[in-house]
């Protein structure tokens, strides 16, 4: 068989064993989940962006004609509900978005819970399907400068497959944004390859883009959220876009499929340098392991967790849930696996504690939050929670390595002045710094011969100097940026301190000559 084939169906497998279930109905509710709402009141909204840089054909359509792809959008957000003019939501309202994303729209709700495997036609089920929920329909956006997560679905999972946690996050000042995962060219994944992952990474730097439509977001407090294959997607995203600021992970499946992340061409773990938090199921019994035949290490492995170093990272496992619990619909809608699962009212109680912890962890790294940091970085007893729930682990990141493109950030934040303090403050916390000569002389000539910015060009022409005093070729620089602006007199002196250094500089000879005549 080859390679690849063998590696897509072991990716398919893992997909399944991870949900795998034996016959045993859910006796949930949210209510019992008991998560307790912050003071917001919440919106949802649903619609349909369109990416016009990608192809797409709807599978149930029947025909081979391609469309602009289609993105499914759901977000959740702090709202404004005046005069009941919004209608509260049911999970049902939520189900009909299901239906939608997995392009079964017309689909009569009797059917619902027949027709989508993972949902399940028990008496259970049927009474999720009225119970309210915490959203309401199309509010007015609250006036503020709220803090956004971006999530990333399971493999081929609906927007709102989390949607009790997306309303928690919402009533404590979140906006949630989501779109499904889906493959490249149709709503089917080819198995969890690389290919799939870069396609979900697109999906996700598409809402990024999106929620510059909407004012009432903090553009520069984002961070990215998701579920089994979505966290995968959310790695590889992360080292690709440098407008995040922390990653949330439930139960992602950077933990078991590494190696799908490491074939992409972005991959680079110096570029993983945010606060990272990992939920892990609990271990898998001996028993499953076996039968199921799951590799053990699969338990104890936390590769992308190991091998971080210069991000601050959070490992959690939860000993009373297994991997479909870590969504809202797994813990509502899953039927149960009597071999491993535990009693109903303790995976309510950990969905309710992991809900608490990603909270949290987003107050602490967005917001800044002393409680919220206290909460991460305190021991699990100190904050109350027993070790039979819960475990952690937790690392320091390493220092980021101080390079040029850093410098020249500060530099540019302060307009390029006071460079050669900038540069002796930098150089005392980070002594391997290394300013290229040739970097400092592109830039400051590129700047000198722009009219509006010909002073920052020679102040780093002058930064340059400070460090490399015996450089014919910056003099000559300088003498050039003067000369551009008409400056002659400091011209002819920087010529000719290029010449003491350099008798042999002929464009110096040649510009001295001419400004002699």
């Amino acid at each position: 068989m080859h390679t690849n084939t063998k590696i897509m169906r072991l990716s398919i497998l893992m997909f399944l064993v991870l949900f795998k279930v034996c016959i045993g109905h859910a006796q949930t509710s949210l209510r019992e989940i008991n998560l307790n709402n912050g003071k917001y009141k919440v919106g949802f909204k649903h619609y349909t962006a369109i990416d016009s840089t990608r192809a797409y054909r709807i599978h149930n359509d029947f025909n081979n004609q391609f469309i602009n792809r289609p993105i499914p959008i759901s977000i959740w957000y702090p709202a404004t509900i005046k005069n009941n003019n919004s209608q509260q939501l049911t999970v049902l309202d939520y189900l009909e978005i299901l239906k939608e994303e997995e392009e079964w729209k017309n689909l009569p709700n009797e059917f619902l819970l027949d027709w989508f495997p993972y949902l399940w036609n028990t008496p259970q089920n049927k009474a999720h399907l009225f119970e309210k929920t915490n959203a309401f329909s199309n509010p007015i956006f609250l006036d503020g400068n709220f803090p956004v997560v971006v999530y990333a679905p399971s493999y081929q999972a609906s927007s709102i497959e989390n949607f009790a946690l997306f309303e928690y996050l919402a009533s404590n000042g979140y906006v949630v944004i989501s779109s499904p995962s889906r493959g490249t060219d149709t709503r089917w994944l080819e198995g969890g390859t690389t290919k799939d992952m870069e396609t979900q990474s697109r999906d996700v730097e598409f809402l990024l883009k999106e929620i510059r439509n909407y004012k009432d977001i903090d553009l520069l407090k984002v961070a990215l959220m998701g579920f089994s294959f979505g966290g995968l997607a959310n790695a590889i995203t992360v080292m690709k876009n440098k407008n995040i600021s922390a990653v949330v992970s439930l139960d992602g499946t950077e933990r078991y499929n590494y190696h799908v992340l490491e074939k992409s061409p972005y991959f680079n773990l110096n570029n993983f340098t945010i606060p990272y938090i990992h939920f892990a199921q609990k271990e898998i019994p001996e028993e499953i392991l076996t039968s199921d035949k799951i590799p053990a290490e699969l338990n104890n492995k936390f590769q992308l967790y190991d091998s971080l170093k210069y991000s601050t990272a959070y490992s959690y496992r939860f000993h009373d849930l297994t991997h479909s619990y870590f969504s809202s619909f797994g813990v509502l809608f899953a039927n149960r696996d009597k071999r491993q699962d535990k009693s109903d009212a303790k995976i309510m109680a950990s969905y309710n504690v992991l809900s608490q912890h990603a909270l949290q962890f987003l107050n602490f790294t967005l917001q800044n939050n002393k409680y919220a940091k206290n909460f991460i970085e305190n021991s699990l007893d100190k904050n109350g929670f027993s070790d039979t729930l819960i475990s952690k682990k937790a690392k320091q990141g390493n220092t980021i390595p101080f390079d040029y493109k850093d410098f020249n950030e500060l530099a540019y934040k302060q307009n390029y002045q006071d460079l050669i303090p900038l540069y002796k403050t930098m150089i005392a916390i980070h002594p391997n710094l290394e300013l290229q000569e040739g970097m400092l002389n592109t830039l400051g000539l590129r700047l000198s011969f722009n009219s509006k910015k010909k002073d920052q060009g020679i102040n780093v022409l002058m930064l340059a100097l400070h460090i490399y005093p015996k450089s014919a070729n910056l003099y000559d620089s300088l003498a050039e940026a003067y000369l551009h602006h008409k400056d002659f007199k400091n011209a002819i002196s920087n010529y000719k301190k290029s010449l003491q250094l350099n008798p042999k500089n002929q464009n110096a000879i040649d510009r001295l000559k001419q400004l002699k005549e």
